[in-house]
């Protein structure tokens, strides 16, 4: 059994991932988290994150936000990019995965969770049967319990790293742990 803290793979960046490869293997459903996932904590959609999600809608993927942030921020995000959200999603609790799910039409076999956060996004998937995609942070600058939450994460991540690699071993081993995905 596979430990619920671990991703199913770990990217430096979410524009490292292929996701054409992700919708040949049967995915068709991604939930994002957005602050330091897609963007910095609090910062708008950028041109990258908004070319992202028109990228993902021509391959074909339904799309949308899972944030616990207010509904002010997400609203604004996920409207500058054009997909569906969920915010306040008290994740890693169930309920806001299912509900996404449900919005866009998908069942946890189809979809992929991708975050920042192992105690939060990463375990949230993982308790509902959803593979995930732990990014990097992108900006180092965080609030102060993200701070505290990320001190047990490293060494989480540590234990990972022994087994899978490092997020800087790039896409190929990325793509390797991709390959090895089956559409349960």
């Amino acid at each position: 059994m596979k430990f619920k803290l671990f991703p199913d793979a770990y990217v430096s960046s979410i524009y490292k991932i292929p996701f054409e490869e992700l919708y040949n293997k049967g995915y068709r459903a991604l939930l994002f988290d957005i602050d330091n996932t897609l963007v910095a904590h609090d910062a708008p959609a950028n041109d990258a994150a908004k070319q992202l999600f028109k990228d993902l809608k021509k391959i074909g993927f339904g799309c949308i936000a899972v944030s616990n942030n207010r509904r002010g921020r997400v609203k604004s995000f996920a409207d500058a990019v054009e997909v569906p959200y969920i915010y306040l999603a008290a994740k890693p609790f169930r309920g806001a995965y299912h509900k996404a799910m449900s919005e866009i039409g998908c069942d946890n076999k189809h979809c992929i969770m991708i975050g920042d956060q192992l105690f939060t996004d990463i375990w949230g998937a993982r308790r509902c049967g959803i593979r995930s995609i732990l990014t990097k942070p992108v900006n180092r600058h965080e609030k102060f319990w993200i701070i505290l939450k990320r001190i047990p994460e490293k060494v989480i991540l540590f234990f990972y790293k022994l087994r899978h690699g490092n997020a800087d071993d790039g896409v190929k081993n990325f793509n390797k742990t991709v390959s090895n995905w089956d559409n349960r």
